[in-house]
């Protein structure tokens, strides 16, 4: 008997590894954090397995997501992230990402960590919701607003309140599985 997914997983190979090993995972690692973040303002407009099929690539041009190093990116290195066809080559958002490195280091200093500042929204517990199909399931709620909202006051860039929930989704401060999905109470354990 196949396992329960949720359906926008479908059944291309990539999608379901992500949804069953990522998506709705708690994530405090600040590097993995950073990632995320990147990798939900680049899909700002697109679709998400566009993203996740040059994941890798933006691994390799981004420095593996190690914000310190991109924060202090130049003209030239910019320049050479819109040449390689590997990434999606969007002028404003590989400058946002930049930004967003820098606003990164920002929150790091206030708050001793980007996990600490980004999950204190939901008390340090990821909020569990119980969708029973996904036409039931958000783009955004009050909450993604307020902390879209926080964020733009702190300087990052293409950080809507969908780009935030989207964000709140792959790193579990929400588990949106689901009911029926296996992964839903395995996400509740966790």
């Amino acid at each position: 008997m196949s396992k329960i997914r949720c359906a926008w997983c479908g059944e291309d190979p990539l999608y379901v590894e992500y949804h069953d090993t990522e998506w709705g995972v708690p994530v405090k690692d600040e590097q993995l954090l950073f990632e995320f973040l990147t990798l939900e303002t680049f899909q700002a407009g697109l679709s998400w397995i566009t993203v996740l099929r040059k994941r890798e690539n933006f691994r390799r041009a981004f420095d593996n997501f190690d914000y310190r190093k991109i924060a202090n990116y130049g003209e030239s290195k910019i320049e050479s992230l819109l040449l390689d066809a590997g990434i999606i080559r969007n002028k404003l958002k590989v400058r946002a990402t930049v930004t967003n490195a820098q606003a990164f280091m920002t929150v790091q200093e206030e708050f001793g960590s980007f996990s600490d500042y980004i999950w204190g929204f939901v008390k340090g517990k990821p909020i569990v919701n119980s969708f029973q199909t996904m036409a039931h399931l958000p783009a955004n709620t009050p909450l993604s607003d307020e902390i879209s909202k926080d964020l733009k006051k702190r300087g990052f860039k293409f950080v809507g309140t969908t780009v935030v929930y989207a964000h709140m989704q792959a790193t579990g401060m929400v588990n949106d599985h689901v009911t029926d999905c296996f992964r839903y109470e395995e996400i509740n354990n966790l």
